[in-house]
């Protein structure tokens, strides 16, 4: 299933993304760095959707649902940036990969009849999850800022507003063109987090992180992108569940790379996390 393709390819960029994320957060101020982040990312976007057209299609109902997924991005992307910055990749990228289970919640609140093996993979997740957090205290690598249960709950912000992103900007994609609604989104919450940068008087990221952070930029657009351009395609949130694929793929990164060590524990919880999301990736 091509929508599945589309998630997958999404899930390699934000692998690599979220590795930088996670070397850089932990020395950084966060909305300085997404502010530069959604502002590469724009900036990449910005001569294909001049090319690409469409722009007609974007009715009032068209910009309202791409302006909410703005917003629920900016929500998604400060629990991402928070958790990683407080907690090694092995704690909080299976929370922060768990958001299939409210896309498939959302597919279900549309219309969409949801098989029994699709919830018994959730319930996989699920307790996956737990089994993670419950074993985040053996292993070493990789420092924990504050108490871990702040990362856990960063972590699961950015879930819910990662799931309501791609369901809000595929609505949008529907009722408009995939282009334009994905510029909207990230005008809307480059929008928001400069008002905050600029209230807070933190407008600039730390020095020597501008480059990482607009490459980070063109790889969030470019995986956004790929998910909300699957909204043309048989069983769109399909995509959204494929892209969480990402965590297994960030923990392999950050284990040869960043020297995160995963004990054999939390191998087994994260296993059984990414096998449900694995196992409603195949009912496409």
């Amino acid at each position: 299933m091509l929508s599945l393709s589309f998630g997958l390819m999404a899930a390699l960029a934000w692998a690599c993304h979220d590795l930088l994320v996670r070397k850089l957060a932990q020395g950084g101020r966060i909305l300085p760095m997404l502010l530069v982040v959604l502002l590469g990312g724009s900036a990449a976007l910005a001569l294909p959707a001049l090319l690409a057209g469409g722009w007609g299609a974007m009715t009032g109902a068209a910009i309202g649902w791409a302006m909410a997924a703005g917003i629920a991005y900016v929500a998604g992307a400060a629990g991402l940036y928070e958790a990683l910055g407080r907690a090694p990749v092995r704690l909080v990228a299976p929370i922060l990969g768990s958001y299939p289970m409210l896309s498939l919640g959302i597919a279900a609140a549309g219309g969409r009849a949801v098989a029994a093996i699709e919830w018994a993979a959730v319930a996989c997740i699920v307790a996956g999850i737990g089994w993670v957090a419950l074993g985040g205290r053996e292993g070493g690598g990789g420092a924990v800022r504050g108490r871990p249960s702040s990362a856990f709950i960063w972590a699961g912000i950015g879930a819910a507003g990662f799931a309501a992103t791609f369901a809000l900007g595929q609505e949008a994609a529907r009722t408009g063109a995939v282009l334009p609604a994905i510029v909207v989104t990230r005008l809307t919450a480059t929008a928001i987090v400069l008002g905050v940068c600029l209230a807070t008087g933190r407008v600039a990221p730390a020095p020597g992180m501008t480059r990482t952070l607009v490459a980070m930029g063109c790889l969030d657009a470019l995986a956004l992108g790929l998910v909300t351009a699957a909204a043309g395609l048989a069983q769109p949130e399909y995509a959204a569940v494929a892209s969480a694929l990402f965590g297994v793929l960030t923990i392999i990164l950050a284990w040869r790379i960043l020297d995160e060590r995963v004990s054999p524990r939390q191998w087994a919880g994260i296993a059984a996390v990414f096998g449900g999301i694995g196992v409603l990736s195949l009912q496409g």
